[in-house]
């Protein structure tokens, strides 16, 4: 087998992104579900970021309880309640005007922020019902409830984000190789894989990061990846160059961290703010 393709700058200048023209909706709406009552930052990440890399709408779905406070602490959102249990956690009941949102939505980042595997499957079958998303983005706990839910996964428009250990969940082992984790997801569930640097896609293509270190293992660095790759997604995209290019912006945003800050300590938030700044150095 080739070794994997390096995503290097030059590799991404000879694999542009959509141009992002016009209005807001002209250039991609993203709609994020996730947020529990204990966890609603991480809903919020990956919207920021989905918005820093170039959508131009968001949409948050998150746990009643945390959908006020959410909004006002993300202006440029729209918010939705969703009902949530007693210990608030999204149930996965259809809340008012989510059906609306999954259709008109460009992209659709489902996981981030949820925390109880019932009600998470619920939640992702309710989606996955609610009308065909114009791509889709599995993260965190809904990638932990695939292998229950038995349901195909939307051909050719959907984009796993694992870390290892949820990699080695979908894989049903106890550990994941890093180096092939990407890919034996990739294989196994028919969808474009970013995980631990590395993207797959099923049909054998492979890529790998040139940038990155230690510093992104930090708590909201995988919701900040997510996002991006439901950014790009939102703006026409294709599956794998949306991972490919979040992979690089998301890495290389960590390394200008790395020199400005350290190594270690720098936070997800500003993993964020780095990225508009990233994508025109990589695009140029």
């Amino acid at each position: 087998m080739s070794a994997p393709e390096v995503l290097a700058p030059a590799l991404l200048r000879g694999w542009p992104l959509p141009a992002r023209d016009g209005t807001k909706d002209d250039r991609g709406s993203v709609l994020v579900v996730g947020g529990a009552r204990r966890t609603p930052g991480a809903a919020a990440l990956a919207g920021v970021t989905a918005l820093r890399i170039g959508a131009g709408r968001l949409t948050l779905a998150v746990a009643a309880s945390v959908a006020a406070p959410l909004a006002v602490a993300t202006p440029e959102a729209g918010v939705l309640a969703l009902p949530e249990d007693d210990d608030g956690s999204p149930t996965g009941d259809r809340a008012p005007h989510l059906d609306d949102e999954v259709e008109r939505a460009d992209a659709v980042l489902l996981g981030p922020g949820l925390d109880e595997p019932d009600g998470t499957t619920e939640l992702v079958r309710t989606v996955l019902t609610a009308g065909p998303p114009g791509a889709l983005v599995l993260d965190a706990f809904a990638l932990g409830v695939l292998p229950r839910l038995g349901a195909d996964l939307p051909p050719g428009r959907t984009v796993l984000t694992p870390n290892v250990t949820e990699a080695a969940r979908l894989l049903d082992v106890d550990e994941a190789d890093p180096d092939d984790a990407a890919e034996r997801v990739a294989d196994r569930w028919g969808a474009v894989v970013a995980c631990a640097g590395r993207v797959a896609h099923p049909d054998g293509r492979r890529w790998i990061t040139a940038t990155g270190d230690t510093g992104l293992g930090t708590s909201g660095s995988g919701d900040v990846l997510a996002g991006a790759v439901a950014g790009l997604l939102a703006g026409g995209a294709t599956p794998e160059q949306a991972a490919c290019w979040a992979t690089a912006v998301h890495g290389t945003a960590g390394d200008r961290l790395a020199v400005r800050r350290g190594p270690l300590g720098y936070l997800a938030r500003e993993l964020a703010d780095e990225v508009p700044a990233v994508l025109v150095e990589l695009r140029a």
